[in-house]
């Protein structure tokens, strides 16, 4: 997932109207979309309900920042311990 994706799911989230976030994001209707069906498609998950012209965050949409917050932290500490472990010294004989 990219920050823009993520910038944009938060703010379809905020406004429960693709619409008009994209006018906040200054993109297009179609732009805001697609970075949300991609980041649906990208996790298997489904974040909104489409009702009409609107929508509504799913349990998944509203656990979604608090999970995309632990995966970072977690994927982070990972590569900081391969990277320790991987530039440790080996004493010479």
């Amino acid at each position: 997932m990219t920050l823009e994706q993520l910038r944009i799911f938060i703010a379809v989230a905020e406004r429960q109207h693709v619409t008009e976030a994209a006018k906040q994001l200054n993109l297009t209707q179609s732009a805001t979309s697609a970075a949300i069906a991609s980041l649906e498609n990208r996790y298997g998950v489904k974040l909104f309900d489409r009702i009409g012209r609107g929508i509504v965050l799913t349990q998944t949409g509203r656990d979604f920042p608090t999970w995309v917050f632990k995966s970072s932290i977690a994927s982070r500490l990972e590569s900081l311990n391969t990277r320790r472990h991987s530039t440790s010294t080996v004493p010479s004989p």
